[in-house]
Parts: structure tokens; C-alpha cells; sequence
């Protein structure tokens, strides 16, 4: 086994080496709304369930040289953002929003996904996910001091509305193959689901 103290490697190293080992990682397409109306949309693989009781998610911004992402200030600024689940079928689409946008710009506008209203919160959401999920803004953390300033900001969400396509939703569980959710690997690499397996938990 080689050691490796992540304190003599350079920040792309330690890049590097998460998300290459942390893996896969289900991307979150977030859409949030700044204070003038823009509506900002982009995609994150530091995602993951946080509660179900409530049910809440969490959704990590880096921050570059310090300075914070416009998804993290404008779900600050209105206690809201919108999570769609990543698939298939639109993640050519969700791929284009990564493009670096002034705040005034709106990635929408390099795509040709539809946005629409949300039910419970004031910010628009995407019509081609098959799944979205509403959030209010339960905490904002910043972490992780730098020469330059924090590294990320840490939203904590709490879902107050979903949003699931008919066909994927029975009795109470999501069918995975119709969702078709993708996931991110290493660079610029992604995965489909793959083969499924079932193991029962010990009792």
C-alpha cells in the first residue's frame, strides 16, 4: 500500500486522487435564480442524501481562489435552489451549463432545455429531468480556509416538493433502469448504471 500525506500534495493532486477513488459519484443538476432574475444552472458530483427525516441533500461548491460560485450565492440569496437528478437522455444538454458564464448570463442559453415553474419555491426548474427535487435552503457552511480564502460552500437542503415521472414511480420505490441516472468518474469520464445486484443486510 503506498502512504500519501495529503498535506505534501498540490490541490490538483488531491483533485485528482478523490475523485478518482470516490467513485461513482451521482451528479446533481442544480438550477438557482440570482437576484436579478438569471436564471443559473450548472452540474455538481459533490452530491449525496443527507436525511430522511427530513428528507434533505447536500450539494458541496468549490470555491475559486476564494471567491464563491454563483449557484452557492444565489441559493443563499433566496433560500432555494432546484436538484435534478443527472440521466441519460439530457446529459449532453446538462454537459453544456459547465461552460464558465459571466453571473449575468444564464447557462440555459447554450442549451436547449425547457425551463419551468416550480410549485413550492421561486425558482424555475428544468422540464426534461425525470426527477427534480424542490429545496429550501436549511444551512449554508463555509469550510475548508485557504491562502486565498474557504475552498466550498456546503449547502444543506431540505426538499419540500418532488417531482417524479409517472412511469418511474411504484409503490413507493423509483425503477433505476427507466431512471437511467448517470454518474461521474474520473476526468471526463462517466458511467451508466451497469449491473444490478441485490444483498439482503444482516439482521
Amino acid at each position: 500500500m503506498q502512504k500519501i500525506d495529503p498535506a505534501q500534495l498540490s490541490e490538483r493532486e488531491n483533485y485528482k486522487f478523490l475523485t478518482g477513488s470516490i467513485i461513482p459519484r451521482p451528479v446533481a443538476f442544480v438550477t438557482t435564480i440570482s437576484e436579478t432574475g438569471i436564471l443559473n444552472a450548472a452540474p455538481f458530483s459533490y452530491f449525496n442524501i443527507v436525511s430522511s427525516n427530513p428528507p434533505m441533500i447536500s450539494l458541496s461548491v468549490q470555491r475559486q481562489d476564494g471567491k464563491m460560485k454563483d449557484t452557492a450565492r444565489n441559493a443563499e440569496e433566496k433560500s432555494a435552489f432546484v436538484v435534478h437528478i443527472s440521466d441519460e437522455s439530457y446529459v449532453e444538454e446538462i454537459n453544456k451549463t459547465a461552460k464558465p458564464l459571466a453571473p449575468e448570463e444564464s447557462e440555459i442559453s447554450l442549451t436547449r432545455l425547457t425551463p419551468i415553474p416550480s410549485e413550492k419555491i421561486d425558482v424555475p426548474a428544468i422540464q426534461e429531468a425525470k426527477i427534480r427535487l424542490e429545496c429550501v435552503l436549511e444551512q449554508k457552511i463555509t469550510l475548508g480556509q485557504t491562502e486565498k480564502g474557504p475552498s466550498c460552500d456546503l449547502l444543506i437542503g431540505r426538499i419540500v416538493q418532488y417531482h417524479i415521472r409517472e412511469e418511474l414511480y411504484e409503490h413507493g420505490r423509483i425503477d433505476a433502469k427507466g431512471l437511467a441516472p448517470v454518474s461521474r468518474l474520473a476526468g471526463n469520464s462517466y458511467a451508466t448504471l451497469g449491473k444490478l445486484f441485490e444483498l439482503e443486510r444482516p439482521t
